[in-house]
């Protein structure tokens, strides 16, 4: 079995997610007590939520670039950087380690095209659904046609990952707001949405729209267990 290596708390809410996530599924194709090999650095989310939010995209780079430089000291054979938005420095942090970087929005890509599907709604921090590293990445690499909300549902969708889901509070209004807004994206033409804030799957179930949501945490947690133990 292959170390994983998770670069995460982005926020530690969903990191958590992928923790259990990973060991479950280890657990569930050895059997017994097995569980993952894991080597993990947990970042202090609120320097780079400040960063973020000024547009310093190198700065963080940095940061995260030098937490993979010591998981791959800590013995890792693979990258998992436990979050969407910061896989804007991708590049940053995949040249500052040897390791294979299972990037999140391939994985996400793969289970959506073994769907069937072409026409995809993507919710996220207002940095994943406006910026071209991610929604290109899914149409230039993969060829699939991605949707998002009106301006002022981006503002709604941005707002409840920083001020609600981030923090631990998981509300029932903004859980009806966010249908809401699938609602829409399905008009606009989109056969499944993208979850692609590691939080939303905290508030967002699938009994919550009529067509398939992908939960780009558990979707990238269990593609880092199956190469682990490939």
């Amino acid at each position: 079995m292959k170390t994983i290596g998770l670069l995460g708390g982005m926020s530690w809410e969903s990191t958590v997610t992928y923790y259990q996530t990973i060991n479950r599924i280890v657990g569930r194709e050895l059997g017994g007590l097995h569980s993952a090999r894991i080597a993990m650095h947990s970042v202090e989310f609120h320097e780079i939520q400040e960063l973020q939010h000024v547009g310093k995209w190198h700065e963080t780079g940095v940061i995260l670039a030098d937490a993979a430089k010591s998981i791959e000291r800590a013995g890792a054979d693979l990258l998992v950087l436990c979050t969407n938005t910061m896989h804007i420095v991708a590049p940053q942090i995949e040249a500052a380690t040897n390791l294979p970087f299972l990037h999140i929005a391939d994985a996400t890509a793969a289970c959506i095209k073994a769907q069937g599907i072409d026409r995809i709604g993507l919710l996220g921090t207002r940095f994943t659904m406006e910026e071209e590293f991610y929604r290109g990445r899914l149409e230039s690499n993969h060829g699939l046609s991605v949707v998002t909300p009106n301006a002022g549902d981006r503002t709604i969708v941005h707002r409840v990952i920083y001020e609600e889901l981030c923090r631990g509070k998981v509300d029932a209004a903004s859980r009806a707001e966010y249908a809401r807004i699938v609602a829409a994206l399905i008009a606009d033409g989109a056969q499944g949405v993208i979850l692609g804030c590691t939080e939303i799957g905290l508030l967002l179930r699938q009994e919550d729209s009529p067509v398939p949501l992908f939960d780009t945490a558990h979707i990238h947690a269990e593609a880092a267990a199956l190469a682990a133990l490939a």
